[in-house]
């Protein structure tokens, strides 16, 4: 080759390398993700273990897989706009948190694959066949446990034998939140606890919920907070401000509220859930269909106490109830 011609050669190939590098980037997978809530340390959590899982499993952000965001800011009627967005790019896998979510992307798309990472009853609202073979294009974890709702109200009457009316919030458009209700309601006829509903449908309709109980309201001796993105985490902050100010225990599935100062929680871990849909990605990513997947509930559930909060409300907690501790904030 003479040397002109070796030198032109050369000046082609850089010209097409970035392209050939464009190219390959088109040919990543991406996964998109639509999450209900808005950025906070909380999501910052579960999303890097979503991640953390993809690694695990040789996968990289923007190495050799995009992950997109979509963020729906505590307000549900964005969310069908947002997995159309999504799959519009398109992406290869849909990955869903929490009922509305799950909903939407099954109701826009029987094709493209969906991951549940965290989602209550995938049963009776008809997200899924059974939990063995889901069929359709969805599968991925559930923290389908209604139970735990009579071992919550159980610790939390454990931990305050005098609670005789709790306050319980929920979101009356969440699916879920019904079959909750009346598992918590047969509980707490046992326990002989009376259950005070305050139903809260936005993040802006918190204070009016709260209105209705403590001073000027409905007397309760504690706040039992359902898992909902428009509760925890958005507007946790809110509900240990109102919680501390009328000296009320709260108790929740998610941990999150302990760390802001509610007394505590006993649920899955969300950023061990996340973790898991990653693996569910993966798996479908190398082939496998979801239809075939089976659906999995969580393998470990966490109880947090903050004793800083117990001792500020007076109250002792039992060697039984510490013994009894995933972790116990102080």
């Amino acid at each position: 080759m003479r040397p002109g011609l070796s030198g032109l050669v050369i000046v082609l190939l850089l010209a097409v390398a970035p392209l050939a590098g464009e190219a390959q980037v088109g040919k990543m997978p991406r996964v998109g993700l639509v999450l209900p809530g808005s950025p906070s340390p909380e999501y910052d959590r579960r999303l890097e273990a979503f991640r953390q899982g993809l690694r695990e499993f040789g996968f990289t952000d923007k190495q050799n897989i995009v992950l997109e965001y979509r963020w729906a800011h505590g307000k549900f009627d964005p969310i069908p706009d947002l997995v159309a967005d999504l799959l519009s790019l398109p992406v290869d896998v849909l990955v869903t948190d929490g009922q509305r979510t799950a909903h939407a992307a099954k109701n826009a798309t029987s094709t493209v694959p969906i991951v549940l990472a965290v989602v209550g009853d995938v049963l009776h609202t008809g997200l899924v066949a059974s939990l063995a073979r889901p069929g359709g294009n969805l599968t991925g974890m559930t923290i389908m446990t209604p139970e735990l709702g009579a071992k919550r109200l159980a610790l939390l009457k454990q931990l305050v034998p005098k609670a005789a009316r709790v306050a319980v919030l929920k979101n009356p458009n969440n699916p879920s939140h019904q079959v909750y209700w009346q598992e918590l309601q047969v509980a707490a006829s046992k326990l002989r606890v009376k259950l005070q509903s305050v139903e809260v449908q936005s993040p802006a309709d918190l204070e009016r919920g709260l209105s209705t109980v403590g001073p000027g309201g409905v007397a309760v001796d504690a706040l039992f907070v359902l898992e909902d993105p428009i509760l925890i985490p958005a507007r946790q902050k809110e509900i240990v401000d109102f919680a501390t100010r009328h000296h009320l225990p709260t108790v929740s599935g998610l941990r999150s509220l302990v760390d802001a100062g509610g007394l505590m929680s006993f649920g899955a871990s969300f950023p061990e859930m996340f973790r898991s849909a990653a693996t569910f990605v993966v798996k479908i990513l190398r082939g496998a269909k979801p239809s075939e997947l089976p659906v999995e509930q969580p393998s470990k559930l966490e109880f947090v106490i903050n004793l800083k909060t117990a001792k500020a409300l007076g109250l002792t907690v039992p060697p039984s109830i510490l013994l009894l501790a995933d972790q116990v904030i102080e």
